[in-house]
């Protein structure tokens, strides 16, 4: 039987294993390589930060799941691709083989990259459950002796959705708690307006989150680079249109929680810092075509954050494109029919459609945001905020954690319903100019 390995067992990981397993069925073995035994539900770590969650509650251990379906796992993880050799050298020092790579590691943290940030710096951090357990214990002896709080991202980020949840949600537990007198939030952000998300921003996000920003009383700067991240302060300069610097602002902070630019994981650079050649950019994120598919190395395919898209436009100061979950599960689903394709000794044909269905949670209500597909131009730019929005992310975190635990990959009932709404994971066969056919 062919041999497939899925490098990763986050969102994109576990989504690829389980598509792999239902479209190919037992016709091929596949197999799971993780540095880790435990899968995290990531878009719930400001939820743990704040105490709201207990890390177990988003946590699933995958070995025997996994075992149950008839999906390899090796847990030690991947310490260097070989994709001219078609093997995957792990940091056990064993190597294993494959004839299909998929690539869904998710993406380095570059804390580096800005002195003082990050978990063993001055900052926290959501972008790992273990980072968001440790913000919890300092959540609570803050609220005990509070002070000034700065949020937000910084330049190159390209995950700016859980900055907004995290300021609005502790202000939120603040008001809860009776102190959010007591302390000024500011927002800083590189993205060179409110709601802009790397995305030019989605419908009016852009209104409103500059209208919940003003009613949770909090100030923002944009365009802003962070300069560095003191133990009691955040340095930052405003980044003015033609690239010259502006403003420069010194934030007193007791607690500050940035979201830190991304990069590749160890195992897709080269011993010169640099993304594998032919493999990944020189930032490490693996290149890949409409099909998911690496131009240099036919076999090889990739999903999720560790992808390379270029930036949506010039901003003064840059940010990345994000990578949400729905847009992840397109790519995952023209990534198994593309596997079976070649499988069967047929051209890949599947495109995913990088629609995106987004909820942002704010404690008491939230936006939601539907993009189609998620980079401009769109056939749907839609977006939307209520209470509704902070009831459907919880129900979908409960929904997503089973589908993990009982090896789901898209249940029909979630295809009907996404079906119903006109979002489509992968593109239709027809060509995108040709125009629909017309009612008799």
């Amino acid at each position: 039987m062919p041999k497939i390995v899925v490098v990763g067992a986050g969102i994109g990981g576990i989504s690829m294993a389980y598509e792999l397993r239902s479209v190919v069925g037992r016709t091929a073995d596949v197999t799971v390589v993780s540095d880790s035994e435990w899968f995290h539900f990531v878009p719930s770590n400001p939820w743990v930060a704040l105490g709201w969650r207990k890390p177990e509650d988003i946590k699933v251990h995958l070995p025997g799941v996994l075992e149950g379906l008839g999906i390899g796992f090796d847990a030690s993880g991947a310490r260097r691709l070989h994709p001219a050799e078609n093997a995957i050298e792990l940091n056990d020092g064993r190597r294993i083989s494959y004839d299909y790579l998929v690539i869904a590691t998710g993406p380095a943290l570059a804390f580096d990259e800005v002195p003082g940030l990050g978990p063993d710096a001055h900052s926290l951090s959501v972008c790992h459950v273990d980072h968001a357990e440790a913000a919890a214990d300092r959540w609570d002896k803050f609220c005990a002796d509070p002070g000034p709080i700065v949020v937000g991202a910084v330049q190159g980020a390209s995950c700016f959705g859980p900055a907004y949840e995290f300021a609005l949600m502790l202000s939120t537990d603040l008001r809860r708690r009776k102190i959010r007198n007591r302390m000024p939030i500011t927002f800083v952000t590189a993205e060179p307006y409110i709601g802009h998300l790397g995305l030019g921003g989605v419908g009016d996000t852009k209104g409103l989150l500059e209208s919940v920003l003003r009613d949770h009383d909090i100030k923002w700067v944009t365009s802003a680079r962070i300069d560095r991240v003191e133990a009691d302060a955040v340095e930052c300069t405003e980044v003015v249109a033609d690239g010259k610097p502006g403003p420069q602002h010194r934030f007193p902070a007791k607690l500050a929680m940035l979201i830190p630019a991304f990069r590749g994981v160890s195992c897709l650079m080269g011993d010169d810092g640099k993304g594998l050649p032919g493999l990944a950019n020189p930032r490490g994120f693996v290149v890949v075509d409409k099909h998911q598919r690496n131009p240099a190395y036919g076999n090889v395919f990739a999903v999720g954050v560790c992808i390379a898209i270029p930036p949506y436009e010039p901003t003064p100061v840059p940010v990345g494109v994000p990578k949400t979950g729905y847009m992840i599960e397109s790519m995952v689903a023209a990534v198994a029919q593309n596997i079976a394709a070649l499988i069967a000794g047929r051209t890949p044909s599947s495109e995913p459609t990088w629609n995106a269905v987004c909820l942002a949670d704010f404690g008491n209500d939230g936006v939601a945001f539907v993009a189609l597909p998620q980079i401009p131009p769109r056939n749907v730019n839609w977006s939307s905020r209520g209470y509704w929005v902070h009831a459907a992310k919880v129900g979908f975190e409960k929904y997503f954690l089973h589908k993990v635990r009982s090896g789901a990959g898209e249940p029909a009932y979630e295809r009907l319903m996404m079906k119903v709404l006109g979002i489509d994971r992968l593109r239709p066969e027809q060509s995108e100019t040709q125009p629909p056919e017309r009612a008799a």
